[in-house]
């Protein structure tokens, strides 16, 4: 079957790899094009469109690069429709894909929605509209499935794919010498994989690195971006960078600092003690604090509905701040464990690995039964 798959951002290109995979092994003649990134490119298909190009955080930001954005749309949408896919799989990525999703409904395909849009966050009435134009919606928070409930809307509860990628890592070896790092106890930097995540966050974490000479630093750099671009933002300190290896660096970290976003869950799954940060333009957070009704941010947090990982926001977002957390993680051996013993709650809700399998296992079953009726239809 021909699958069309469309990611915007760095975990949606590891989910839909992930999710790529398994639909092979169901599917052995499975054709794929994508808009998403190098780890879907390396499941085989042809990728229309990198994510790094797509990317853009924030109410100002997404404004500000419209013309790009419906560009994108319109070429995603043309692509679409001249593949003629049997399902289109949106991955996660609402504010570009809930329009692409609107287009593949009014065209009579499938739509499947994996990794449902955050609309219990705000403007909860978006509900409504998903039902309308997305046939199966996956997913892979424990409490969405009531939220769409209280919507009378049906959805599939497939756990959570991060579970399948951490279950499958195999750590390197030789990684620390790989990377010249020494056997100094690590703080790793998670500084997100947008430009303005990483101009934003990056110089507080670099300063802040000041005040723990005993440890060393070490950037987890995002895929879309070479070594050079990071410079500007290190004010001349030798902090190394080190690219694809994210979980060879959380599974060697003694703490993290970690920008708000799905890296937030995965160092929690590596039961890395971690301060969350985060920090947009000002318009954008004063937008957000008045649409969002959420009391935390990161994915820990709200799984867990209490604060488990300290958040540092906008203003709270400073290297002192960022310091004095730090500080608590790496030196209070009590307020370390306690994070440690959250972190083994948080794995005993998130359940056992396997949703990119259910996930594909469905697609595949919903897709066969709409080819099915589609060819009684035309009887």
């Amino acid at each position: 079957m021909k699958y069309y798959l469309v990611a915007g951002e760095a975990s949606g290109d590891l989910h839909g790899a992930n999710l790529m995979k398994a639909l092979k092994a169901l599917d052995p003649q499975a054709a794929f094009r994508f808009f998403g990134g190098d780890l879907m490119q390396a499941e085989g298909g042809t990728l229309v469109k990198h994510y790094a190009d797509m990317a853009f955080m924030g109410f100002v930001e997404v404004i500000a690069n419209l013309q790009t954005i419906l560009k994108n749309m319109k070429s995603c949408k043309q692509d679409i429709s001249a593949y003629q896919p049997d399902v289109l799989i949106l991955i996660d990525f609402p504010g570009f894909n809930l329009k692409i999703a609107e287009y593949a409904k009014a065209q009579g395909l499938l739509v499947c929605y994996y990794i449902s849009p955050k609309v219990w966050a705000w403007n909860q009435k978006r509900v409504l509209k998903i039902k309308r134009i997305v046939d199966h919606l996956f997913c892979i928070l424990p409490f969405e499935v009531a939220f769409y409930k209280e919507w009378g809307m049906k959805v599939d509860y497939v756990g959570n794919p991060l579970l399948d990628a951490v279950s499958a890592f195999n750590p390197d070896p030789d990684f620390l010498q790989k990377n010249n790092l020494t056997e100094k106890k690590i703080i790793a930097l998670l500084p997100g994989s947008r430009k303005q995540e990483i101009s934003r966050l990056l110089p507080d974490m670099i300063e802040a690195s000041i005040n723990f000479s005993e440890y060393q630093f070490v950037i987890a750099g995002a895929p879309a971006f070479q070594a050079n671009y990071y410079a500007p933002y290190l004010n001349g300190a030798e902090i190394p960078i080190v690219f694809n290896a994210t979980y060879d660096l959380l599974n060697q970290a003694h703490a993290a600092i970690v920008a708000s976003g799905t890296a937030t869950l995965e160092t929690a799954l590596f039961n890395v003690p971690q301060v969350v940060v985060y920090k947009g333009g000002k318009l954008t957070i004063a937008i957000a604090r008045v649409l969002v009704k959420l009391k935390f941010i990161s994915l820990v947090n709200l799984i867990m509905d209490k604060a488990v990982v300290k958040e540092l926001i906008q203003e709270e977002c400073t290297a002192n701040k960022i310091s004095e957390e730090l500080n608590l993680i790496v030196n209070n051996a009590a307020y370390r464990q306690t994070m440690l013993d959250n972190y083994d709650e948080l794995d005993v809700r998130m359940g056992q690995p396997g949703a990119s399998a259910k996930t594909a296992g469905l697609i595949v079953k919903f897709t066969q039964e709409a080819k099915k009726q589609s060819k009684i239809g035309t009887l």
